[in-house]
């Protein structure tokens, strides 16, 4: 199973500011992810020429669900995260992060039901302040996750504006959760065009397994975007990944 993690930039590439939403869309055809997490996703923008970008999205990629929060309404228009998933979706549930006085910020939980059993998935875009994404993360964790979660599997991915890799080592780790993308060196996310920072992050909890987590970094990618994609390969037991290990092996 095959999970994307992307900030799509409202569809405008990183380095020529230009705005071209098939870059995007064949960026994530090339990888085939089975659920799409996307964040400064827009709605009615000038800037994108009044495109509902979910709904697109979801259509080219004939998701059987979808998932929309707005984080940020503007004059005209609005922009924030979506899921698109190639399987249902239930116990959906929208997190607002914001904290006083700073841009708004949010989450999407949701339950998938994967082929290979129930996966509870987080996504978000977390805040530019350190304090801010501590306490963005312990806030979710403390007050919504584990009321909710129970004892499924727990997959964490999205735009974590973590510059300085200290969310793993602190809230996630006083949590349980193991930190996917390390070393940081391989995932290096931003910017697109010369990625210096792993922004872009993945952890787990409970029984997923990962086969293989990468930043995608074709030529497309480094100008679709200001940030590159993020891929997660998993499944939810460890026999369901020794029998894919054995068939990728031939």
């Amino acid at each position: 199973m095959r999970l994307l993690t992307y900030n799509i930039h409202k569809g405008i590439g990183g380095r020529d500011r230009r705005y071209d939403l098939n870059r995007v869309i064949d960026v994530i055809e090339a990888e085939n992810p089975d659920l799409i997490c996307l964040q400064e996703v827009d709605s009615n923008c000038r800037r994108s020429r009044f495109h509902d970008q979910c709904d697109l999205l979801a259509q080219h990629f004939n998701a059987v669900a979808r998932l929309r929060q707005t984080t940020v309404r503007l004059k005209v228009g609005s922009y924030g995260n979506s899921v698109l998933s190639r399987w249902p979706l239930h116990s959906c549930h929208q997190i607002s992060l914001r904290m006083p006085g700073k841009k708004a910020r949010g989450a999407q939980l949701a339950i998938v039901e994967t082929p290979e059993g129930p996966l509870h998935l987080v996504h978000w875009h977390l805040g530019l302040a350190e304090k801010e994404r501590h306490w963005q993360v312990d806030h979710l964790l403390n007050h919504h996750l584990f009321r909710q979660a129970g004892d499924l599997p727990v997959l964490v991915a999205g735009d974590c504006n973590d510059w300085r890799n200290t969310l793993g080592a602190g809230p996630f780790a006083r949590h349980s959760f193991t930190q996917v993308t390390a070393p940081i060196s391989r995932f290096r996310s931003f910017p697109a065009y010369f990625p210096m920072g792993s922004l872009d992050k993945a952890f787990t909890r409970g029984s997923v397994f990962v086969k293989q987590a990468r930043v995608v970094r074709t030529a497309l990618a480094k100008v679709a975007s200001d940030h590159l994609p993020l891929v997660v390969d998993f499944h939810l037991s460890e026999e369901q990944l020794a029998v894919n290990g054995e068939r990728a092996g031939g």
